[in-house]
């Protein structure tokens, strides 16, 4: 059976190798879809035609959705750990048209041997074009072919595939194809695609939460667990992408000196959901990363660690947590003891890392609820205590962080009090020895991290 593999080897072939790491590739191809629906697809009227992809759907417009047929190769786990979504397709914003008005689209199970990298093909009377990306690590490339003979050869390939694995789903793609034109390379297409590609590019601001958080050798692990830990780092890369350049552009909004207050307020409040949601996604990566390793490396998984100033760290972000904590009718009590030595940790990460406890702690308390923070010595280390204080809700008792959340894959966890997915208390608490602490939970719904004061050296004495 023809593998997709082959399908991304037919659209590559002939292409320079890549200089790009796996993030810089991704932002890559991020910017080539938007590139694609909103300045090629969309601007056809009538729009008609057809879609194939694999792994995720790549394509997210709503008109784009509703006007193409689609066929997908997807895992099965696509739709385990989106259980409440509808299958396969993004949610729709306002306006947009309903599920059920979307044009047909055909799920393919995947294969082991296909691989999880994305790839895509788009065939309209006016714009055929096949996207995908390849290339081993710190060599990868985003590929996107217009030229007919290609994409004719790719074609082929696809309807091979499909008549090993669904011959009825190969003759609707060969009725489908025959509606449309004859292929034929558009060299305008391409003219319009690349400089509107490198536009976007420029626009993007590299985040810190979108760098490549661990690499060398990934140890084996089992194919069903692999699988789904690729599938939830690619989800994760596609959602902070468009998040980092939503905010990108609402920050060069944000310049101008013209705005309403209501606007310019209203900007900051989508300025601070979207670096939340980055940065919480960006933690779920590193939680899928850490799982590929052996347990007794994720300390170090990040090199020798560096003297940090928690004290100084925790004041800087009060009144950021602060907000956060507002949006869920929260409150937030610092207290510092004074003189505190360094703690060794990462003090690129731990700033992020502190975030997402925050946010996952807050997340199960009732509005009104304080949240109080202190960090103290505690022998050779420091202890940060994360507690609540819900005095005046008479009558409710908030869920103990130490109860029991079901499981949705190796890293995240069913939170059924607020209906959201998080990071697991494993997972959690792999990311802390990470950075060179250990994280507890306490049934009396009380987190405790200890940190090891620095005495000098620039490893973890714990």
């Amino acid at each position: 059976m023809i593998s997709l593999e082959a399908l991304r080897h037919c659209l590559s072939e002939g292409v320079p190798p890549g200089r790009s790491d796996e993030d810089s590739a991704r932002r890559q191809w991020w910017a080539a879809l938007a590139t694609l629906q909103e300045d090629l697809l969309l601007a056809q009227e009538p729009l008609e035609g057809l879609w194939i992809a694999a792994p995720l759907p790549a394509l997210y417009e709503p008109l784009v959705l509703s006007r193409l047929t689609g066929w997908i190769w997807a895992p099965a786990e696509l739709e385990e750990l989106l259980p409440a979504a509808p299958p396969l397709l993004p949610a729709a914003p306002g306006g947009a048209p309903p599920i059920s008005d979307l044009a047909a689209v055909e799920r393919l199970p995947i294969l082991a041997s296909d691989g999880l990298e994305p790839l895509l093909v788009v065939i309209t009377p006016r714009v055929q074009v096949g996207l995908c990306l390849d290339g081993p690590p710190q060599r990868r490339r985003l590929v996107v072919r217009f030229d007919a003979d290609v994409l004719s050869r790719l074609l082929s390939l696809v309807h091979q595939r499909l008549e090993a694995q669904d011959s009825a789903a190969a003759e609707r793609l060969t009725a489908a194809l025959t509606r449309l034109e004859a292929l034929h390379s558009d060299s305008h297409a391409a003219l319009r695609f690349w400089p509107r590609l490198a536009e976007r590019l420029a626009a993007m601001a590299p985040s810190l939460t979108l760098q490549p958080l661990v690499h060398g050798h990934r140890p084996e692990v089992p194919r069903a667990v692999s699988s789904e830990l690729a599938l939830l780092e690619a989800l994760t890369h596609e959602v902070r992408t468009p998040l980092a350049t939503i905010r990108t552009l609402i920050r060069s909004l944000l310049r101008r000196g013209d705005l309403p207050s209501l606007v310019r307020e209203r900007l900051e409040q989508i300025d601070s959901e979207c670096s939340e949601q980055i940065d919480r996604f960006g933690l779920i990566f590193l939680a899928t990363e850490l799982q590929r390793q052996p347990s007794g490396d994720s300390g170090t998984a990040m090199g020798g660690l560096a003297q940090t100033d928690l004290a100084a760290l925790l004041e800087r972000q009060q009144d950021l947590w602060q907000r956060q904590l507002e949006r869920r009718g929260l409150r937030l009590r610092l207290q510092i003891a004074p003189e505190l030595p360094p703690v060794l940790s990462d003090p690129a990460r731990l700033e992020t890392v502190l975030g997402g406890l925050i946010d996952r702690f807050g997340r199960s308390l009732p509005a009104g609820s304080q949240v109080s923070l202190s960090l103290q010595p505690a022998g050779a280390r420091l202890k940060l205590q994360l507690s609540c204080d819900t005095t005046g809700l008479a009558g409710h008792r908030p869920p103990s962080t130490g109860e029991h959340k079901p499981l949705v894959g190796p890293v995240l966890s069913w939170n059924p009090t607020t209906g959201s997915l998080q990071l697991s208390r494993q997972a959690t608490q792999r990311l802390f020895q990470h950075l060179g602490s250990r994280l507890t939970e306490r049934s009396d719904n009380g987190l405790t991290v200890f940190f090891p004061a620095s005495t000098g050296r620039t490893t973890p004495v714990c």
